[in-house]
């Protein structure tokens, strides 16, 4: 529907349109100037009051000459609204979606169309460092729920005209804001077209969950496949740092979770902390944190199909059977603890800042020696699911860390019901599941290895020199 040439029936069908009249915080101001008449429309709280008022003051002050000859919305910007971001609208239905997102919208006798005034204030809290992937060096800032004022530390950070970032809106209802970012020049174009065209092409009504509720869409039916598809950050060095080596990012309104596509398997190996040290300590931590997170996955259930099995553990290995048995079967315990740990994950969340860590180290010190005296559990399964439960934190995504736990569980459930067969064939289903999963972008997951990428590989593998990479 568009903008007729009377003002009162366009302002009644737009009012209906907003809801004015049935919410307090819309508000309308209707503005005189000699002959000339406007209403101007906005929601209170989403805009800066020191600029809304501006306008109808400079509109309501102005020669009454001057706005008479005006013949239409952008020259009236021009002359009397220079200094905020304006457009001009035939469509009512636009229109009222930028009252919604926190714009103001002017409508006048006479002109045709409205004038869009982007004047938005949200409340914002301070970029602090993200609690999931801090640094010991470097800077300690942190993307917020803003949009624009995430766009805007991205682009402090790359100061590269060939910095390309698309605005889309997304949910029928919600009509979140998502920007999707690229580097021209760098980033594969078709990619670029492919992931904005997925996102134009989502139909929802509202994607409240943010980031969440948009990854859903883009990648429908992965309900059963644990692994991530994207890498999440809430670094604006690590997200400048993706788009620099050729990544898309995906920054959606009301969150601080940027999403880094395309992303692999190997790629959950790299943390920020490489690139504030030196290449060396970096390479090293690198390699620390690929073995101790890829023993989280073999650990306990190689340790369970031995002693299953005593009569194959070589005598150099007999220390790792259990000396004291207890009632309840070993595959019990080992499932209950990895229950307990994510419940004591639950209750560490759900519990203030100030008491958090202390309840987390009291409830599984306590629950681990008590269990152990009562006989519940052998000392041996508490202290290897203690290391798997540490080790999993040696890697910044929450998402990974369950896959592992839920890849994990799945093999000694097989392990338990077909010995060594259920062994070879849990981690024959879980290695087809990695192999055969693809990206958002349709990328295999475990590129660069398949299809073998050799230099690509042994970059995520190593920490090379920044001065070799340029990035």
């Amino acid at each position: 529907m568009q903008f007729g040439s009377d003002i009162q029936q366009n302002a009644a069908l737009f009012e209906t349109m907003i809801g004015y009249g049935k919410s307090f915080d819309i508000v309308e101001r209707d503005i005189q100037v000699g002959n000339a008449q406007f209403k101007f429309y906005f929601i209170n709280g989403l805009v800066e009051n020191d600029a809304a008022m501006k306008i109808v003051g400079d509109l309501m002050t102005a020669d009454p000459i001057q706005v008479m000859v005006v013949r239409d919305m952008a020259a009236l910007a021009s002359r009397f609204i220079p200094y905020a971001e304006t457009e001009v609208t035939s469509e009512m239905h636009t229109a009222a979606t930028a009252v919604m997102s926190g714009q103001a919208v002017l409508i006048g006798a006479q002109l045709p169309g409205a004038l869009i005034a982007d004047i938005r204030k949200y409340t914002a809290r301070s970029p602090d460092e993200p609690e999931n992937n801090r640094v010991l060096i470097g800077p300690h800032e942190g993307f917020n729920e803003v949009l624009l004022q995430n766009t805007a530390m991205l682009r402090r950070r790359l100061r590269d005209p060939a910095l390309k970032i698309e605005l889309l809106q997304v949910g029928e209802r919600s009509k979140l804001d998502v920007a999707v970012c690229a580097l021209d020049g760098v980033a594969d174009p078709q990619m670029m077209d492919a992931i904005v065209q997925k996102v134009q092409n989502i139909k929802m009504e509202t994607l409240s969950m943010a980031q969440e509720s948009l990854l859903e869409c883009l990648v429908p039916g992965r309900h059963f496949n644990p692994f991530p598809r994207v890498r999440y950050t809430e670094r604006p060095d690590s997200a400048a740092a993706s788009v620099a080596e050729g990544n898309i990012l995906i920054i959606t309104d009301n969150s601080p979770a940027v999403m880094v596509i395309p992303t692999g398997f190997f790629d959950f190996l790299q943390d920020t902390n490489d690139f504030y040290f030196p290449p060396m300590l970096g390479s090293f931590l690198r390699i620390v944190r690929l073995f101790v997170f890829s023993s989280t996955l073999f650990l306990t259930p190689v340790w369970y199909l031995l002693i299953r099995n005593p009569d194959v553990i070589p005598q150099w290995l007999r220390f790792i059977t259990i000396e004291d048995p207890v009632a309840v079967p070993v595959l019990v315990q080992l499932l209950t603890i990895e229950l307990v740990i994510d419940a004591l994950k639950l209750a560490s969340i759900n519990t203030p800042t100030s008491l958090s860590n202390s309840f987390s180290v009291i409830g599984a010190l306590v629950l681990g020696e008590f269990a152990v005296q009562a006989r519940w559990l052998t000392a041996e399964v508490v202290f290897y699911m203690a290391f798997v439960a540490v080790a999993n934190f040696t890697q910044p995504s929450f998402e990974m860390g369950h896959a592992y736990k839920m890849s994990r569980v799945f093999v000694m459930i097989l392990t338990a019901l077909f010995n060594f067969y259920g062994f070879f064939a849990g981690y024959a289903i879980v290695f087809a599941l990695i192999a055969t999963t693809r990206t958002v972008s349709g990328r295999g997951y475990l590129y660069p290895l398949i299809p073998l990428n050799a230099e690509k590989l042994r970059r995520l593998l190593i920490r090379r020199p920044i001065s070799q990479q340029n990035t």
